[in-house]
């Protein structure tokens, strides 16, 4: 990430964007302004920036109609912000691509973190083929996978299942999104099959007895892969 990213941040509140500028100057980002909706999406095509922070809520609109326009075109990673902790609201702009959801009063360094995070993911590794997650090493161009050093057997599901959640690392993903990137779109409703998979493999990625795990479950909406 370069210290200088750009960073669109949308919101109709003089107040928040005043306060989110502070925070994310201190933490090494240029800011760009906008207050509506149609201005993020005037100011982002003329200009396009690194990320972009949207309010849920706008005067002209919201910040899941933003979203779904700028992913027409970019790949930026997206965050979106709101006062409402509902989960139906978090799926909606998960599924329009958003990278995150932050819900209001957050804190500064959580913000930019998420930030920074979203923005490593969208860089990419580099090129290399060999992911890693705490002691899970996975060798996407062999299709191998080790725990601790030893190799563990995963079905051809199970393997599409962790790259797909490796290769969005960090970032929540619906139990809809999961189900159509592995098994389909005739599969996007059956969450039970996905749920019935996530522990199969739960089972033989995670370390025995371990209180947080890699593959974690957002409750109503999906899962994401961290680092424990």
């Amino acid at each position: 990430m370069s210290p200088q990213s750009r960073v669109l941040v949308c919101d109709d509140e003089p107040q928040i964007i005043r306060a989110l500028t502070v925070v994310l100057r201190d933490g090494g980002f240029s800011v760009i302004e906008a207050r509506s909706a149609e201005e993020a999406l005037d100011r982002a095509a003329v200009r396009p920036p690194d990320a972009a922070i949207l309010d849920l809520i706008l005067p002209d609109g919201d910040g899941v109609m933003v979203c779904r326009r700028l992913r027409e075109w970019s790949e930026m990673p997206i965050l979106v912000l709101s006062s409402v902790e509902d989960e139906e609201e978090k799926v909606r702009a998960l599924e329009a691509g958003a990278d995150d959801y932050v819900t209001k009063p957050f804190g500064a360094r959580e913000l930019v973190a998420r930030l920074q995070a979203a923005l490593r993911r969208a860089a990419g590794p580099g090129g290399q083929p060999i992911a890693c997650v705490g002691d899970l090493e996975v060798d996407l161009a062999a299709r191998r996978v080790l725990r601790a050093g030893e190799e563990v057997r995963l079905t051809r599901t199970e393997y599409d299942l962790l790259r797909v959640l490796l290769r969005h690392r960090g970032r929540a993903l619906t139990h809809r999104s999961l189900l159509i990137e592995v098994w389909g779109p005739a599969y996007a409703d059956d969450v039970p099959t996905l749920r019935t998979h996530i522990a199969n493999l739960r089972r033989k990625v995670e370390p025995p007895g371990a209180r947080w795990h890699h593959i974690r479950t957002e409750p109503g909406v999906g899962y994401r892969l961290v680092d424990a």
